[in-house]
């Protein structure tokens, strides 16, 4: 085991015994989303799905950070993806309910605030499936052109300020990965299973849930970039 590996290891048990062994810390949590949900929102995705994106490099090179990775812009980048999860959070399992009972299904809102049932889970599963259909593709594309751009930067914190060449960063994507590794396969195999999962949780666990898939997903978007 590296050091690096070892500092990573102690940071990661630290913050779980001071959420297990401090009630308080949890308490001050849940305030913090309940009034600040937008602002938590970018925070966690800009530590936990950067640390996702150092956790690939990991994997694949042995290091966690190195000249032009661009750690500090991915965190900025990630957290206004973050603010748009969120966002995606509140409209989704509102709308999806509300449609699916316009299609006949009574009380597909009612049936998430009730203990599990066959019914939450039909409107869990399609209110994920509604998500990771409309927006998550949108989402994903977006990530890839932004870290195309960190990258044509030299991972330099003047990715945030320069602006994105997109008339010559979009044709030159990697279509064929992102349809048929992150579309094709992630969000059916992947991304519906773990956000149907996550809807069918208590709101107030619903967030956090979340947050912590955004390790998998920058994993995910990462080795989606290195199969370049």
């Amino acid at each position: 085991m590296k050091k690096s590996d070892l500092i990573v290891l102690i940071v990661v048990l630290v913050i779980v015994l001071i959420f297990a062994t401090i009630p308080q810390a949890g308490h001050i949590y849940q305030q913090l989303n309940a009034g600040h949900g937008m602002w938590m929102s970018f925070i966690k995705f800009a530590v936990l799905a950067t640390f996702g994106e150092s956790l690939a490099l990991r994997l694949r090179t042995g290091h966690y950070n190195k000249p032009g990775f661009g750690l500090l812009p991915k965190a900025v980048v990630w957290g206004i993806i973050g603010l748009t999860i969120k966002m995606a959070f509140v409209i989704f399992p509102t709308g999806t309910p509300a449609f699916l009972e316009y299609l006949g299904l009574e009380g597909a809102s009612a049936s998430l605030q009730k203990p599990l049932s066959p019914l939450a889970f039909i409107t869990a599963f399609f209110i994920s499936t509604a998500m990771n259909i409309i927006y998550a593709p949108v989402m994903m594309t977006f990530h890839s052109i932004t870290d195309t751009h960190i990258a044509q930067q030299g991972g330099s914190l003047k990715a945030l300020i320069t602006p994105i060449p997109f008339r010559t960063i979009i044709p030159a994507l990697d279509w064929d990965n992102l349809w048929n590794f992150v579309f094709k396969k992630t969000i059916p195999l992947f991304w519906i299973p773990a956000h149907t999962i996550t809807f069918l949780l208590p709101a107030q666990h619903q967030v956090l849930f979340a947050a912590m898939l955004s390790i998998a997903l920058g994993v995910i978007l990462s080795l989606a970039q290195a199969r370049k």
